[in-house]
């Protein structure tokens, strides 16, 4: 292998960690459902929610939390949200039917993302909050209102293109939203739609992880919350979207470690990392590193609700220097919040059962086949680079998962490198392209446990491609000192008292 092992050991709560500490109860799953198999645990998401909560009440904040429901399409996790104050936010036709499905009231969804007539109609019909993109798209809504005589429509102004005064911020641009130099048309159109639509506030969407960037745009939304009601509208709301992020990883030493031998192989300063020298943004142009890292930044100290308070206690440089919360509170504005990926924090794993383990001709890393496609776990899709957790169909010829050290005597006790291939007949199936440090040779019929992979990595990207099965769903909950378990679409927030398996 040369070197030392260049580990990225999940970070893994008490749920997470006690579920893949149950080697029995993991091994009897995928035998009888089937690998890949995701397992969800809806009670962490009540968990999340409470931390989330806890931000509004230090910064004396109301307001709602939606889940992005494009984040997970589980029904037992729609349906433990249901069972909770929160709400979600829908982002299609079948998202809105799915939620309203699952118990959710129309007051507690959001209607985001592209829309089509359909999607419209139903949420007009059903009361849903509208947040629009377009002035077009708001034109069509409330033409739609008025043609089929629906409900007074709440809608939201989704706004993009912020700019700074003074210090120059450079943010990205959406294509979600319309851009604030074109605000004064858009309040007009308001103004000629207020018989069949109701101007609930205004919201954001950016796809970045910089506070500053968000800070910015939540600073621009205050202002145009200012400028609304100047003109006798009666705005009460700002939706500040998602983008909270996870900390994926447990140890971040680890993660400098990597990507600080990843730049250097990409330089030729030490053997590749990755399979066929894929760099991950990062190229080598003649001794030159070029190209920037394109990875999501998988240790992060704050994150999720930590992240919100963070944002909530900035400075508005434009607006007197005062904490945006401080500003929101003045001005008795509800905050919205659109969490994905972070309100499922640590709600759910994807096991894949090892096929084959092969050594490289060339003695370099193994080469381990899994009964998983690429598109079944997408932690790399999103950027995510992270270790599974090694679950021994032995468990005294195995490793202990906590640790990493060597519990039994199997066919082999150090760290071995390995590349993970998926079951498609297709060179570019990668489970991982990077080079996976594991504390030992795993072999055939083990189990690779991929921990929090709820948010966006079970099921966003996967396809039936060959006439291979998508991964099916379980939920599980702790009972009486015991995990239980039923499949996903049997969930509801009943059951555990009912009893399962």
């Amino acid at each position: 292998m040369g070197g030392q092992p260049l580990y990225l050991e999940p970070r893994l709560e008490s749920r997470l960690r006690s579920l893949v500490h149950s080697p029995e109860l993991l091994h009897t799953l995928t035998d009888a459902l089937g690998s890949p198999l995701n397992v969800l645990v809806p009670d962490q998401l009540a968990d999340n929610l409470a931390w989330f909560r806890s931000v509004y009440g230090t910064h004396h904040l109301s307001g709602q939390v939606f889940l992005a429901h494009k984040a997970n399409r589980s029904s037992a996790l729609l349906r433990t949200l249901a069972a909770t104050d929160a709400g979600v936010d829908v982002a299609s036709l079948g998202e809105l039917q799915h939620a309203l499905g699952a118990g959710l009231t129309p007051d507690r969804i959001t209607a985001t993302g592209p829309k089509n007539p359909e999607f419209l109609w139903l949420a007009a019909r059903t009361s849903v909050t509208v947040s629009l993109d377009t002035r077009d798209e708001l034109e069509q809504l409330a033409t739609l209102v008025r043609v089929h005589t629906l409900p007074r429509t709440r809608v939201l102004l989704r706004l993009s293109g912020f700019e700074a005064s003074g210090v120059r911020v450079l943010t990205r641009r959406s294509r979600f939203g319309t851009a604030v130099r074109e605000t004064d048309p858009l309040l007009a159109a308001v103004e000629r739609h207020a018989d069949v639509l109701d101007l609930v506030g205004v919201a954001y969407h950016l796809d970045t992880t910089s506070l500053s960037e968000k800070a910015l745009a939540l600073e621009g939304c205050l202002r145009v919350l200012e400028e609304c009601r100047s003109r006798g509208l009666r705005p009460r709301a700002v939706d500040i979207g998602g983008g909270f992020g996870v900390n994926y990883l447990a140890d971040g030493g680890q993660w400098e470690r990597y990507t600080t031998a990843l730049t250097e192989a990409v330089m030729g300063i030490r053997p590749p990392l990755t399979y066929g020298g894929h760099g991950y943004g990062l190229r080598n142009e003649a001794g030159t590193l070029r190209g920037a890292l394109g990875l999501y930044p998988a240790h992060r100290p704050v994150a999720a609700a930590g992240y919100l308070d963070e944002l909530l206690s900035r400075p508005a440089a434009s607006l007197g220097g005062r904490p945006l919360a401080a500003l929101l509170l003045e001005h008795l504005y509800d905050l919205h919040t659109e969490p994905g990926r972070a309100l499922l924090d640590q709600c759910g794993l994807t096991l894949t059962k090892v096929l084959e383990v092969r050594d490289d001709e060339a003695g370099g890393p193994l080469h381990i086949r899994l009964a998983a496609k690429a598109d079944d776990v997408a932690l790399e899709d999103h950027g995510v680079l992270m270790d599974p957790v090694v679950v021994p169909c032995d468990p005294a010829d195995g490793a202990d998962t906590a640790t990493g050290t060597t519990t039994g005597s199997g066919t082999g006790t150090e760290p071995v490198a390995a590349y993970l291939f998926g079951n498609l007949c297709l060179e570019a199936d990668l489970i991982t392209r990077r080079t996976v440090f594991l504390p030992h040779r795993p072999v055939p019929g083990d189990l690779l446990a991929f921990a929090n992979t709820a948010g966006y990595c079970m099921d966003f990207h996967t396809t039936r491609a060959q006439h291979q099965p998508a991964a099916r769903k379980v939920a599980a909950w702790q009972e009486g000192g015991r995990w239980r378990w039923c499949l996903d679409d049997q969930y509801w927030p009943t059951t555990p008292v009912g009893g399962a398996q």
